[in-house]
């Protein structure tokens, strides 16, 4: 096939409007870049949800490069200096929604499993690729039921590597050998409506559900140890009223989420949320979304291989990290899988005018090819 650059894998990646949870052709294009590399290919779909997996080998040990092709939506178009699905570069850099998070880390995938198979060398072990369109989503029909479906084949993955953006300053300074968990849920909390020049006749949630969300921002859940920072609480959005300013609703709602460390445990952390709700209303319910374990690789081959890969490429030597939000990593590290993250920088992602560098593209490929060798080449391992 013809050798490809990372500038053009990426542009056409953009090009799809691939908006979670739809893929827009997204990964028929992967599906065919692969295919001519000698992947067998093969779709899981869910409903609107697209699942790709690709392989090249039957052996062990397994490196699976892991990702997403969806992309959180644009905002306001207007606001962008250019067309968020068309692949801009000005003065090297280069715009366009998804270029961090994460169509720049799977072209830089793509390019180095294209490098790695055109030098011909004797190599061990097989390659898989994993995409999903549900990432940015709920995350209920991607990634978790591929995982399912490996494990039922009785598929073991030996290295994961995540492309999302983990860099901060500069890249490979930053990589993830972890993640917190996630826990949601949707607190309703319900009163007595009424007049407001009436308080005694009435019950406010919002004065309820304020003295809620009081305590539980200001509540230390633990401290956190060695590998994780501490777990935190947050309200994304509150609901209540009725519209008029003359009248007390009878109910409020709030939605939260906590990062949680591995000191702290789901079941726990329900328990700690629901007492602390019951000191301040007696009538509440919680709609708890699915939980996200948290996961931890220490040090070892993978983590090695890596580190060394980064050094080798940028002269300096990344930190590790479990601070930041979710990834799919969490799905793949409960199977036995040595999971790390690395990709570009994060500082614009799911912002107007998302933005790569275009040299880190081509250091971010160079680096994913060596963490390859280091892992599959029968010379690195002999």
């Amino acid at each position: 096939m013809e050798n490809k650059n990372v500038i053009n894998i990426l542009d056409k990646l953009i090009s799809c409007k691939s908006v979670t949870p739809f893929d827009d052709k997204c990964q028929e294009y992967i599906a065919s870049f692969l295919r001519d590399l000698g992947f067998k290919i093969e779709f899981k779909k869910y409903d609107d949800v697209t699942n790709l997996i690709a392989r090249l080998g039957t052996e062990k040990p397994v490196v699976a490069y892991v990702g997403h092709t969806d992309v959180v939506p644009t905002g306001d178009v207007e606001k962008w200096d250019t067309d968020p699905f068309k692949l801009t570069d000005k003065n090297s850099k280069l715009y366009g929604r998804g270029t961090s998070d994460m169509k720049g880390g799977i072209a830089c995938m793509m390019h180095s499993i294209q490098n790695f198979l055109s030098n011909k060398r004797k190599t061990i072990g097989s390659i898989v690729v994993i995409l999903t369109s549900d990432e940015e989503g709920p995350a209920v029909d991607g990634t978790v039921r591929v995982v399912e479906t490996l494990s039922e084949r009785g598929d073991v993955i030996d290295w994961c590597l995540v492309g999302e953006p983990t860099s901060s300053k500069r890249l490979g300074d930053v990589i993830k050998n972890g993640r917190r968990g996630s826990l949601g849920g949707t607190l309703k909390v319900r009163g007595i409506q009424g007049h407001v020049a009436y308080p005694h006749l009435a019950d406010n949630p919002i004065h309820r559900l304020s003295r809620i969300a009081s305590e539980l921002s200001s509540t230390r859940w633990d401290d956190g140890n060695e590998y994780f920072p501490a777990t935190t609480f947050q309200v994304s959005n509150i609901r209540g009223g009725t519209g008029a300013t003359n009248v007390v609703p009878g109910e409020a709602e709030a939605q939260f989420n906590l990062r949680f460390c591995p000191d702290s445990t789901g079941p726990d952390l329900k328990e700690k949320i629901e007492s602390i709700c019951r000191q301040h209303a007696d009538h509440f319910e919680i709609d708890w979304s699915p939980l996200g374990l948290p996961y931890q690789t220490l040090p070892g081959t993978l983590v090695s291989a890596v580190t060394e890969s980064i050094c080798d490429a940028t002269g300096y030597s990344p930190r590790l990290s479990s601070d930041g939000g979710t990834s799919d990593g969490r799905f793949i590290a409960p199977t036995g899988a040595q999971v790390v993250e690395l990709g570009p920088l994060n500082r614009t992602i799911h912002q107007v005018d998302e933005v790569v560098n275009a040299e880190d593209l081509d250091t971010l490929s160079h680096v994913y090819e060596k963490v390859l060798r280091r892992l599959l080449d029968c010379m690195q391992n002999s």
